[in-house]
């Protein structure tokens, strides 16, 4: 099958490595190189990165909603076109570019977590399990029918972690969609709207942490969030990023803490929340390395018996 790939970010990878190997991609879509660092310096894509690896022809148009743009995609002949996580909203006359349409590889099990940040939202909700579907592209948002999904447990996954465990998943998923949709098999599952979760981008308040929160709350924003969206707080007067905490430490009955305060042992920075203790494993002060939590707090005079407190 002659495919067209669009996608931007790590959680595409898997899918154009998958479809290299068993398919002949003819040409890969990604965002323009990123600049990053005080120099101005460009970056490309993950993508791009292993499009150029692979020898795949890349096109990383600003938009595809001209004419010119439109043409170059149907002059590739491709079969079908495949989106995972491109970043650019698809016209109709892109959607219909190929025999085949458009079809997207999806971090969630639609019609649950539409939108920009299903993965993250999954988290933050307390979903037992996430996943992919493999759904037909629509003029709406996430609004097509999906012929195939596959799922795993979040447990106490970090965002990180799960999107690299949906991006192979997906990668699969696709693998085994496609022969399906090539020869007309696929069987298309019509979304319920009664069932729809909306994934709005995830920003710093979603994953603030704050002393008058549950405990399992703290830790959820902890885990959906990134270094777009860190979990600041301050400890002892100290601004840090929270980056790993739990909640399922046993800790000594002869030594709780109350609501916002801070204590230390030889596994954690201790941090009281509204109903129980987070047990901080790392963090990352600022203008420093990520690093375990009880390092930070030995370079650190008078912790234990401190406070800790949202940061504005």
């Amino acid at each position: 099958m002659r495919v067209v790939f669009m996608g931007t970010p790590a959680f595409a990878v898997p899918s154009l490595r998958l479809l290299a190997d068993s398919h002949e991609v003819v040409a890969v879509y990604s965002r323009p190189d990123s600049v990053s660092g005080r120099g101005g310096a460009t970056r490309p894509s993950e993508v791009s990165l292993v499009a150029e690896e692979l020898g795949i022809p890349i096109h990383c148009p600003v938009t595809l909603r001209d004419a010119t743009a439109v043409q170059l995609l149907r002059d590739l002949e491709a079969d079908i076109v495949v989106v995972a996580a491109y970043g650019l909203i698809l016209p109709v006359d892109v959607l219909s570019a190929a025999p085949l349409g458009a079809v997207n590889v999806h971090a969630s099990l639609l019609p649950r977590w539409r939108g920009a940040a299903p993965i993250q939202r999954a988290i933050l909700a307390g979903d037992e399990r996430a996943g992919v579907s493999i759904m037909r592209m629509e003029e709406g948002l996430d609004t097509g029918p999906y012929c195939l999904q596959a799922s795993a447990e979040v447990g106490d996954a970090s965002s990180d972690e799960l999107t690299a465990t949906l991006s192979q998943l997906g990668a699969e998923a696709l693998i085994e969609a496609l022969p399906l949709i090539g020869s007309g098999e696929a069987i298309w599952i019509v979304q319920d709207e009664f069932e729809v979760t909306y994934a709005e981008k995830i920003r710093k308040p979603d994953v603030a942490v704050d002393p008058a929160f549950p405990a399992i709350d703290i830790i959820r924003r902890v885990r959906a969030s990134s270094s777009a969206a860190p979990s600041r707080t301050s400890i002892a007067g100290r601004s840090v990023t929270l980056t790993e905490a739990v909640a399922d430490r046993v800790w000594d009955n002869d030594y709780l803490i109350g609501q916002g305060a801070v204590a230390v042992n030889r596994d954690a920075v201790v941090l009281g929340a509204a109903d129980g203790p987070v047990w901080v494993t790392r963090l990352k002060p600022d203008g420093k390395s990520d690093m375990e939590a009880t390092a930070w707090a030995r370079g650190v005079r008078d912790i234990t018996g401190s406070t800790w407190k949202a940061l504005s």
